[in-house]
């Protein structure tokens, strides 16, 4: 009996083993989790999120909107759990993480054709179909095992997450809730801060000590998760052009605009815990408490998880996959999630999504297949497929990754929405070409 085995339960591996399942093939979906853990990851579900749990824009003027409205299209294991499971973030897409991960862990465990084995693959299976979507925190063995099929080196870079506090010890008199702009609901608990405020707390915090990396290690931040020391260091005012941006909020108290803005998105439905926005980090533990608790509205804060700081992993994917995400050199193992290149949740999911249904094309077989070039999913993997290797970063998708609109439009507004439309047309038909 054909079956495929997909090695990694995160978002890439559900949504590609939940794509073979739909599609009649069997599947054996590999998790090292809980046998094995990493160290960012702190449950057994499958899909856990790490970083944070928005899932960024759902609107159809960003092309991570785009890219969500497609895959919604092409029937996504992971945007119908997101989009059940969502929690009030203005105009993203939010989720509670721990029902988000159980509602992906519940749909894989109850599907008859997927089979979960809890175990670490530590070498790449030489025969069959094989999708590995063991993300960024492959195991050692493992990558060992790719390297030494591939030939190449690997790059990697550093990863951080924000901290966690309990929404019960957040001081509310000192801070207001609104969405910057007025746009959408005011689902942003906003703590703003006086000049001198944000005075003593940029110096504790270029000051603060961090965890110390190995002296071999390079370090490489990914721009979008840039930890928020890293961040401070570059100049007095970055910050303020960046996660504590002030513009477009004004605080009620006295009608007029914050020095500095810290900004909290709820991180579960119950609003018990919040997710201090921008503030992924790797300052240690004690100096978190102490720096964070400068913030006003967080003199008192019950910090429920620490910010960390993670290697990431991921291949040269310009020399080594294709647009359809198989490995050129061995054209039956596919490589999806951030391994492959992508970068964020949903970026990570979307290769998934594809990988599968390529799998299941190899299987039956049918020609693999690359999503077109007009859709911000054919525009993300045309990315990691024939981006410069010399320089080759992880991306999210952006229009700037899309075909331009072939008329020349003034207004951006529209001219965004004009190639979203193309993009969901496209898909569209696509998706009748992969039934």
């Amino acid at each position: 009996m054909d079956f495929v085995r997909v090695v990694g339960a995160g978002l890439a591996g559900s949504e590609a083993a939940w794509q073979l399942a739909v599609r009649g093939i069997n599947v054996q979906l590999y998790e090292m989790r809980p046998v094995k853990m990493t160290p960012a990851h702190h449950t057994p579900y499958f899909a856990e999120l790490v970083c944070s749990n928005s899932l960024r824009s759902n609107s159809l003027e960003n092309a991570v909107g785009v890219l969500k409205e497609e895959m919604r299209r092409l029937k996504s294991l992971i945007m119908d759990c997101a989009d059940r499971c969502s929690v009030p973030a203005g105009g993203a897409l939010a989720v509670d993480r721990a029902a988000f991960s159980y509602e992906v862990t519940r749909k894989i465990r109850e599907h008859p054709r997927i089979e979960i084995v809890n175990e670490e693959v530590k070498e790449l299976p030489d025969k069959g179909v094989v999708i590995l979507a063991t993300g960024p925190l492959t195991s050692d063995n493992l990558a060992h095992s790719l390297q030494r099929l591939t030939g190449e080196s690997f790059l990697y870079f550093y990863d951080a997450a924000a901290p966690l506090v309990d929404g019960d010890s957040i001081n509310y008199d000192r801070a207001f809730w609104a969405s910057r702009y007025g746009k959408g609901d005011p689902d942003y608990l906003n703590c703003p801060m006086t000049q001198q405020e944000y005075e003593k707390f940029y110096e504790a915090l270029i000051k603060a000590e961090v965890h110390k990396t190995h002296e071999f290690e390079q370090q490489k931040h990914f721009e979008g998760c840039m930890p928020v020391e890293v961040m401070a260091g570059r100049g007095h005012e970055t910050l303020l052009f960046g996660p504590l941006k002030p513009v477009g909020l004004t605080d009620p108290r006295d009608n007029t605009r914050p020095y500095a803005v810290v900004q909290l998105r709820k991180d579960n439905a119950a609003g018990t815990l919040f997710n201090i926005v921008g503030f992924q980090t790797n300052l240690k533990w004690g100096e978190q408490r102490r720096v964070f608790r400068m913030i006003p509205g967080l003199e008192k804060a019950d910090f429920v998880r620490y910010g960390v700081m993670h290697r990431n992993t991921f291949i040269n994917s310009p020399v080594l996959l294709s647009s359809t995400t198989q490995l050129k050199k061995r054209p039956h193992l596919l490589v999806a999630g951030q391994i492959s290149g992508v970068e964020g949740y949903v970026e990570s999911a979307a290769s998934g999504l594809v990988a599968g249904i390529n799998a299941d094309r190899i299987v039956r077989g049918l020609e693999t297949l690359a999503p077109p070039r007009e859709t911000a999913l054919g525009s993300l993997l045309h990315y990691i497929a024939n981006a410069d290797p010399e320089n080759f970063q992880p991306m999210n998708i952006t229009f700037g990754l899309m075909p331009p609109w072939h008329e020349k439009v003034k207004d951006k507004k529209r001219k965004k929405l004009l190639i979203a439309q193309r993009a969901l047309d496209v898909i569209n038909q696509w998706k009748e070409d992969i039934i």
